[in-house]
């Protein structure tokens, strides 16, 4: 029962303070780990076997190291407060509030150039010609998608297993962002790392587009609709995770996502989520947010008494 302590505060310290500036961030060791092993693998002949080999290696070191940080809690309690502290870390609700409202912010100012150049430091897409409406639209896609492997799926992997499992996690969605891409330099490297990536959403993915149409009838947004178009349209994208939340989102708030988009100077046509029952507006970012909020809040509830049942069943089992 320690470990759902232990998560419900690594929670609430990522409500308050967001990502730790300034101090060691473990996901930026994790990436450190990757760019290294990038570095001496991508060169070899057989780039598939390569980018498993990284994959395979960056997951164990740290699975394996977070697994002897959590083992050393009942050594001390300064070993508990990394533990915490780690698995706090794993969290992104206050940064992803925190880069919506920026933009939000930025755009009520009227200053386009600098929401161009705040949003493309959160997506991969092109912005330096995007309009007023693509800007929203990118970053409500941005939040939602992010809803998933920032959120639900970390808390989802952390009651399953622990940090060491939530944090084994984020490595494989780490290397997913920085070598999972469909272009010539990571087609066949960054493969294995995709695949690995797409497994590990699948049930988290899920649960977050049930759990956006709960939150969007709590919030009063359209839930019947965010269930249609959830069902109707979730399957709307090349990832086979991607498009539940964006789906959950689009049919509450009637907005359509997908479309064209630019990335690397090409420009793709995406499926279409959702129906445009109404334009893109500025306040729609704000909405994504308060749909964000309660659906974190929803998967650590909900969770929380799945894994308190569990506990209990175990015990009363054990007891006989």
């Amino acid at each position: 029962m320690i470990i759902f302590i232990k998560i419900w505060i690594a929670y609430v310290l990522d409500l308050i303070f967001g990502d730790p500036q300034n101090v060691v961030h473990p996901v930026q060791v994790i990436g450190k780990i990757i760019s290294a092993g990038e570095k001496v693998l991508l060169r070899k002949k057989y780039k598939f076997l390569a980018g498993a080999a990284l994959n395979i290696f960056t997951v164990s070191i740290t699975y394996t190291s977070m697994y002897l940080i959590s083992k050393s809690v009942k050594i001390s309690v300064f070993f508990m407060s990394i533990e915490i502290y780690l698995m706090y870390t794993i969290f992104s609700i206050n940064s992803l509030a925190r880069e919506g409202n920026r933009v939000y912010r930025i755009m009520k100012e009227g200053d386009i150039e600098k929401a161009r150049k705040d949003l493309s430091y959160l997506v991969s897409r092109d912005t330096e010609t995007m309009d007023e409406k693509m800007i929203i639209r990118s970053t409500m896609e941005t939040i939602s998608e992010n809803t998933v492997d920032g959120i639900v799926a970390p808390m989802f992997y952390m009651f399953l297993g622990g940090m060491p499992l939530a944090m084994a996690y984020k490595a494989i969605n780490t290397l997913d962002s920085m070598v999972g891409y469909k272009n010539e330099k990571y087609m066949d490297f960054g493969k294995f790392s995709a695949k690995v990536d797409d497994a590990a959403n699948f049930i988290p993915a899920r649960i977050t587009g049930i759990l956006i149409v709960l939150a969007s009838m709590i919030l009063g947004y359209d839930y019947k609709n965010s269930l249609k178009i959830f069902i109707r349209d979730r399957k709307n994208h090349s990832s086979p995770n991607s498009a539940h939340s964006e789906a959950s989102v689009a049919g509450a708030l009637g907005v359509q996502f997908g479309g064209k988009v630019s990335y690397f100077g090409k420009e793709i046509d995406k499926p279409t989520i959702g129906d445009k029952i109404k334009d893109f507006e500025l306040e729609d970012i704000r909405k994504n947010i308060r749909i964000m909020y309660v659906t974190s809040f929803l998967s650590l509830v909900i969770f929380s008494l799945i894994f308190t049942g569990a506990y209990f069943f175990i015990k009363i089992l054990n007891i006989k």
